[in-house]
Order: C-alpha cells, then structure tokens, then sequence
C-alpha cells in the first residue's frame, strides 16, 4: 500500500510544461496558451495509476508577493518530488534562468532527467547546455508530433523502479480497481486523525495497515459490506502563507496528490469553529478534480448553544446543528449534490455511516445514463427554457452524449454551441440532476459544434 511517487515538471515560463502533462495524462487537464505564465498553480494528474505528475508554474523573477507565492510551490513541489524533470525549450539557447533551474533540481540530490521539448522545431540547444546532467538522462520530446513522449515515461519508470519508488504500487489490475479510495481531507486539528482512528474500528476486518511519515499519508484498507475501501488520512491544510517550511510542505503537496489518487474525498468541517474560504478552496478543487465528495461534520459531541453562532436568520427553535447546516447550505451553494454528515469520534455519531456514503456516491460515480433518456431530458429543458445568445444567433444543441463516467462527462452537439452560457450549462446539469441525482458527484459538460 505504497503511496503514488510524486514527478515534478519544473522549468521556465512556455517550455511546454502543460502540454508535457496533457500529453502523459492522455487528457486536457492542464491551461495551455501561447501566453507565458498561464499555469499559476500546481497542476497534478495521477499517470497510468502509477505515479503523481505535478505541474508547476513556469519560474519568473518573483517581482511581487503573488509571484513569489508561485517560487513557493515549485520550491515545494522540488522538495515533495522522487524524481523532477528539468524541461527546456530546445528552439531556444539556454539562458540563466534554465541553468538555474537546473541548479535548483540537482541541489535536492533527487534524480533528475533533462526534458528538451519541441524538438520537432529545430533550435540551438544541444548536449552542451547540460547543467551537470548526464547524456543518457536527457529526452528529446515534441508534444506536438508525440516525439519522445513514450521514451519519457518508460524513462521514468525505470527511474522511479531504480529508486525504489515503484516496488510496492500495485499494478493496474482489475482487483486493485475494485478498492474504494476515501481521502480524508481538511484544515489542520479538524478531526481527520480522530475520525481516521474511529472508522479503523468500525470496519468489519482490517485487510492491512501502513503508518505514515511526516511526507505521507496515513492509509488502513477496511472490509465493508464486502467491498474494500482504503482511507487516506491527509496532513491538514493551512493557507499557503501560514504554511511552515519542511514538513508541513511536504505535507500539503501530498495532500493535493491525495485528492487526486482519491475516488471519494471526504471534506472534514469543524462544527465548533466557523468554515473559513480555505475550506470552500478545498471543495473547489475536489470538485475541479472530478472527484465524489461528502461534507463531514465533526464534534459534534462539543456542540451547544453557546459554541455555536449564526450570521443568518435562523428560527428561534433551530438546533446548534440547524444552524451548522443552514450556514454550510449557504456558503457551499455550489455542491448541492454533496450530502452532509453530522459525526462525532468521540461517541461514534454517524461514523459508520461514511462508509455507505462512500458506496452510494462511488456507485454514482460510475453510473451510465442512456442515451434516448440524455436527449428526452435535453428536448424537454430547451423547449421550457431555450438558450439565449447573441441579437441575431443562439445556441442550438441537437444531441447529448455521455462519454466517460467517474466523473460521468456529458457533450452537447449542435451549432453556435461556443455562444452557450455558463449558467445554461448549470440549467441542464439541474435538469439531468432531476432525473438522477449523482449524489456527492459533480459532473462535467464539453460542447461540440458540428458543421
């Protein structure tokens, strides 16, 4: 029960860092533009089930505080990371910001692999401009053409093998695929240890058990209703300028891996302590992520009606957890799939009844609509509210497809379809969620103009 090995992509502004992790990830995860410094944060997607890939922001002078915070992270993502590809833009001469870079990655003694992107655009750099980094841990790719990409990752397994980093991670088999996993996620002292420790002794037989380290997540695979969920127990998360150097660094960049090595994530709120942007920061990005989500209200056992305050109108007869809901139904408008759990670790409140959550939204996750109910549930939505657009042109969807499940993706064929607006899309994800629910799943939308 290995966790995932982290690679960092770390390199100058518009080296192709993105385009790197679309083309590893199979998919469009990370924004790609000609325009430098579009990625302003980590970008992470799990690859082959086999390890974590981080993309950091491209590195720039840190001329103010925002820039600043952005060196924090590929800092970070440097010290969380087993193996950290250097990439360069080969049609350029290397300059010193690309040998400091290289600097910096060989400075963490972690093994480092030069990564010389575009490729397919013949340039000026060659073999010299190594940096201390030998020959035959330099790849030659194109993201464009696909050059390279497969001699990239077979590279990196070998190196994450040689390592060590790839002994214990299963592969991708289908009895691995039939494992559950519940990411436990929240502030710091929120209750996830405690609720971690609880569901422990509410399983019905412990399969295994793995301690973590100040760098890793806390794991235990539990046997529920016959199937096996594995819980992660997360480090809690602070904002990134209240984080400290070392560990708790470590600690949030393995978090982040954890939501994205998790099916369902359980977002821990601390009923004695008001919700803060930081855990509605949190929601976004397991949202963001695709992945199933439940609101976990812990200690309950310590609330009354002095511990609790409401900043709405609330009925004089409302309950301390009355008044928790109604101020989490509001602040967290946009997971109305998500359910709530009330809990107590201490007295045992609820605990168990994680796990049939758990089930019930993995058992969304993967559910399939078909295709005559999708276009039953289209027509009817456009002919009660048909799609604005512009004075002389509107939208006009034809079809609905589903196309992908955890999270379940839906495309929308028709005409003019870039003139949708946002709020339509909300409209006809309310009416799919009437038919069925996808509780605790948020679900994804792409339109398709056809000609």
């Amino acid at each position: 029960m290995k966790s995932l090995p982290i690679v960092a992509l770390v390199g100058q502004t518009n080296a192709g860092k993105s385009s790197l992790l679309n083309r590893l990830a199979k998919r469009n995860i990370a924004i790609v533009a000609r325009e430098e410094g579009t990625t302003r944060d980590n970008v992470v997607a799990t690859i082959d089930n086999q390890f974590i890939l981080i993309d950091t922001a491209g590195l720039k002078n840190p001329e103010d505080d925002f820039e600043a915070s952005i060196q924090d992270q590929i800092s970070d993502a440097i010290d969380s990371a087993d193996l950290i590809l250097v990439t360069l833009d080969s049609s350029k001469f290397p300059n010193q910001k690309d040998r400091d870079i290289a600097r910096m990655a060989l400075k963490s003694r972690k093994p480092v692999l030069l990564v010389l992107n575009k490729s397919d655009i013949h340039g000026p750099a060659d073999e010299e401009f190594l940096f201390g980094i030998k020959p035959s841990e330099t790849i030659r790719t194109s993201t464009t053409t696909g050059q390279g990409i497969g001699d990239l990752k077979r590279k990196i397994y070998n190196v994450l093998s040689e390592n060590g980093h790839l002994g214990d991670v299963p592969q991708a088999t289908a009895e691995n695929e039939d494992i559950i996993k519940l990411a436990l996620i929240g502030r710091p002292n929120v209750g996830k240890s405690s609720l971690f420790n609880s569901l422990s002794k509410k399983q019905q037989a412990v399969v295994s058990s793995r301690q973590g380290t100040t760098r890793d997540v806390n794991r235990v695979q539990v046997k529920y209703e016959g199937q096996t969920i594995e819980i992660l127990d997360t480090a809690g998360l602070r904002k990134p300028g209240k984080r400290e150097v070392g560990i708790e660094k470590f600690s949030a960049l393995r978090t982040l891996a954890a939501i994205e090595e998790a099916d369902v994530c359980a977002l821990l709120i601390d009923s004695t302590e008001p919700h803060s942007k930081l855990d509605q920061s949190l929601a976004g990005q397991i949202v963001e992520a695709g992945k199933g989500i439940i609101v976990v209200v812990t200690k309950s056992d310590l609330l009354s009606e002095d511990t609790v305050t409401s900043t709405r109108e609330t009925s004089e007869h409302a309950t301390p957890v009355d008044i928790i809901l109604n101020e989490l139904e509001h602040d967290f408008d946009f997971l109305p799939f998500a359910p709530v759990l009330v809990t107590s670790s201490e007295t045992g409140k609820n605990v168990t009844k994680l796990f049939d959550l758990t089930l019930q939204v993995d058992a969304a996750r993967h559910t399939e609509l078909r295709t005559n109910n999708l276009n039953k549930i289209l027509r009817e939505a456009i002919v009660a509210h048909p799609p604005a657009g512009l004075k002389n042109t509107h939208p006009k969807p034809k079809y609905i497809v589903q196309t992908d499940t955890c999270p379940p993706w839906f495309v929308i064929h028709g005409r003019e379809m870039e003139l949708m607006h946002w709020s339509y899309k909300r409209y006809l994800e309310r009416k799919i969620r009437e038919f069925y629910p996808f509780l605790g799943t948020p679900i994804k939308f792409s339109f398709h103009n056809e000609k």
